[in-house]
């Protein structure tokens, strides 16, 4: 009988330490790739200095020097508007991706360190009854 314990208590030891954190390392970095996606960081680099919502203004047929500087100012706006918005879901991105480091750290961390603050947990809540 005692080698059966052995074995449920070095099987549970496995799965406390090797298997579930290599799940949770998987699901981390899951979390961290759609959070990437989810803000489409690498496309909105890439496209930064782009029109916002591809709004363009024609220069139309023939030299007119307003009509030339008109649609060259409009799309001037639309591109500074679309590289604002582009830069400000960039920082929201970038600062959920931080946030999702930091609490993939502290779950990783907090489940390591379980069963030691449930054993120092039951060993205060004796002191504290008796």
């Amino acid at each position: 009988m005692s080698e059966v314990f052995q074995n449920i208590f070095f099987q549970y030891l496995g799965w406390q330490f090797f298997d579930v954190p290599k799940k949770l390392i998987k699901v981390w970095k899951n979390f961290l790739l759609f959070n990437l996606n989810y803000f489409s960081i690498p496309l909105l680099i890439k496209t930064l200095f782009a029109p916002w919502r591809k709004y363009k203004v024609s220069y139309g047929r023939g030299f007119d020097i307003g009509k030339y500087f008109e649609a060259l100012l409009s799309n001037l706006i639309f591109r500074i508007l679309g590289a604002i918005i582009r830069i400000f879901l960039i920082i929201i991105g970038l600062f959920l991706e931080v946030l999702i480091i930091f609490a993939g750290i502290a779950v990783f961390l907090g489940w390591i360190a379980g069963p030691v603050i449930l054993i120092y947990g039951l060993i205060f809540g004796f002191k504290v009854l008796f």
